[in-house]
């Protein structure tokens, strides 16, 4: 598979002096470098840090956001999609990706983590999903433990963005 558009999930909540937004720049910018689109919801956070990173890498980036949510795109979205619903933009973000990034975040972060995989264990997606941060580890080692959810070869964990890139690299 030829993964050409990487899709962000993160929490909008992440300031600049937050290590998830640094290594959320950080992945913006190897997957510039390494010639991946950046997608994301388009708002602030960790989507505003990947598109950043991307940019300033002379990437390109793409926010998929909705007219349901109040809040400006951020200035590092090259091209903006907006769709009607949040369950339209949710799904628009998953068809548009070719590969998932998912960084720590709330229950918006866990819905799109639990939709990605569970249309993977459903088949009707096979594309990687990355999980970067230690909340989501944490989550996914009580899942494991508890026997909760079916892990597949589609989901990795990674501790650093050269790790994000090195399993793209590998897909």
């Amino acid at each position: 598979m030829s993964l050409r558009i990487v899709t962000i999930f993160g929490s909008a909540q992440a300031k600049e002096s937050d290590a998830s937004y640094q290594q959320a720049l950080h992945v913006g910018r190897l997957l510039a470098q390494n010639d991946f689109t950046v997608c994301n919801g388009g708002y602030r956070g960790i989507m505003e840090a990947s598109a950043r990173g991307a940019c300033e890498a002379g990437g390109k980036t793409l926010g998929i956001t909705t007219v349901q949510f109040a809040g400006k795109v951020n200035p590092w979205i090259q091209e903006e999609r907006s769709m009607k619903t949040w369950k339209d933009r949710l799904f628009s973000l998953i068809e548009t990706g070719n590969a998932y990034v998912l960084f720590n975040g709330g229950t918006g972060t866990l819905t799109e983590l639990f939709v990605v995989w569970e249309m993977t264990n459903k088949g009707l997606l096979k594309n990687p999903i990355i999980l970067i941060g230690d909340f989501l580890h944490a989550l996914l080692e009580r899942l494991k433990k508890e026997n909760a959810v079916l892990f597949n070869g589609y989901l990795k964990i990674a501790k650093t963005p050269e790790e994000v890139l090195r399993y793209l690299k590998e897909t």
